[in-house]
């Protein structure tokens, strides 16, 4: 079945059967990589991508849900001010390591801070609850996404 999916702001078409996943889709039909597979139950977030801007697991989001809904991925991230912001504070807080799952920690603390550009520590703990890194960068990790927090805190008192 034929699906037309906008995706990083452009309309694709990808055939394929409706209960394939987003995940599949993107890198298996459409070549985009930067989306990784972790545990394929929706529970590590290296698969997240933003659907209408939310933070979605792409492991288990058919392409027959996804409609007339907006897809972005991690190789859309550097379009938005938020998500440069975000891969900046990643290098200079040193975040990864390994880092197969900061494509999905980067999206996950994007769609947190287009939503909510001031989050406290608690809000920030609960947007990137379920994005594991096996690495254990969690401290860093939230520090980086707190400093982009603040500094735009800051741009909107100016």
């Amino acid at each position: 079945m034929a699906f037309t999916v906008t995706i990083n702001e452009e309309t694709r078409e990808i055939d394929a059967p409706g209960d394939m996943p987003l995940l599949w889709a993107l890198r298996q039909e459409l070549g985009m990589v930067g989306t990784k597979f972790g545990c394929g139950i929706g529970m590590c977030g290296a698969c997240t991508v933003h659907l209408d801007g939310q933070a979605v697991r792409s492991c288990s989001l058919p392409l027959s849900a996804i409609g007339d809904k907006k897809v972005s991925t991690i190789e859309h991230l550097a379009q938005s001010e938020v998500g440069q912001a975000l891969q900046q504070a990643w290098l200079d807080d040193d975040v990864m390591q390994c880092g197969y799952c900061q494509a999905g920690q980067l999206m996950s603390a994007t769609a947190l801070l287009n939503n909510n550009a001031t989050p406290s520590d608690d809000e920030i703990d609960a947007a990137m609850q379920g994005n594991i890194c096996r690495c254990a960068c969690y401290k860093r990790i939230k520090t980086a996404i707190a400093q982009v927090s603040r500094n735009e805190e800051d741009t909107a008192n100016v």
